[in-house]
């Protein structure tokens, strides 16, 4: 069941810039969870469960290393990629959307403090933040047992969630909207 209707998104926190190495900017993302580490590890790899939030299908369990077929949902695209470290339910890296993705999880009071590293072009890392955010949202909704329904790809861009938390994200960050850089 979809509550895309009722659904607004988080206030815009959790999300920095870590690096600025020119046009690549390292996003850092990082989300307090209710559910332990390999709860969170399983809807991280799990293609079912990736279905549910994440902004691209799996073609296999990403709980190993070696090739991947990643998906981008709504979209014709298909990254080739390989995960290159999977140690559950510690850490996750691989590269998606022509960047590295770096996911850590650590054991935080009965829950889970959930980090995500990616490099993004600095034009896009508004529109990065917001989007991850929103799969967060989603995510955590998900693992509580009261699922949103994914909310990714272009659909998204025309939601009035994702407008604003990319407007405040791009404060943030100093970048406006994210497209004029």
């Amino acid at each position: 069941m979809s509550h895309h209707g009722t659904y607004t998104p988080t206030p815009a926190a959790g999300a920095e810039i870590r690096d600025r190495n020119g046009d690549q900017w390292t996003l850092v993302l990082v989300r307090e969870l209710r559910q332990p580490p390999a709860q969170v590890w399983d809807a991280l790899t799990d293609p079912a469960q990736l279905r549910e939030w994440a902004p691209f299908d799996a073609d296999r369990n990403m709980a190993s290393t070696g090739p991947i077929k990643l998906s981008t949902f709504g979209t014709p695209m298909v990254s080739e990629s390989t995960i290159t470290c999977a140690e559950p339910p510690k850490r996750l890296e691989y590269d998606w959307g022509g960047g590295p993705m770096r996911w850590e999880l650590e054991p935080s009071g009965k829950g889970t403090r959930l980090t995500l590293w990616t490099t993004i072009h600095r034009g896009y890392v508004a529109w990065g933040a917001a989007g991850w955010h929103i799969c967060f949202d989603v995510l955590d909704r998900l693992l509580a047992g009261d699922p949103l329904g994914r909310m990714a790809g272009p659909e998204l861009m025309k939601f009035d969630g994702w407008q604003k938390l990319v407007g405040a994200y791009g404060s943030q960050f100093g970048v406006g909207d994210g497209r004029s850089q």
